[in-house]
């Protein structure tokens, strides 16, 4: 499966939040709000996710492998720290 599509949508508050991220599968599958966060080592990606009943989040959509995952998280971090916005910011 190959990446075919990143579309980045910076976050202009303050805090951890740094963008929104809609990536798109083999030109035929999409996932919106991948969140780019801050962290104490630099940036990473947390998938989409809900709250539950209980409280907790929920991811709607993940990687099953180690392997892919990282491909994911490196190609977004990529495309955000080269500077590939495709959308306006969005405040929060």
């Amino acid at each position: 499966m190959d990446i075919t599509d990143i579309r980045i949508r910076r976050v202009t508050s303050e805090g951890k939040l740094k963008a929104y991220v809609t990536v798109t599968f083999d030109d035929c599958f999409v996932i919106h709000n991948v969140k780019i966060i801050e962290g104490k080592t630099g940036v990473f990606i947390a998938m989409p996710s809900r709250k539950t009943k209980t409280g907790e989040y929920k991811d709607i959509a993940h990687p099953i492998s180690p392997d892919f995952r990282g491909k994911l998280q490196d190609a977004i971090v990529a495309a955000y720290e080269k500077g590939d916005d495709l959308d306006e910011p969005v405040a929060t």
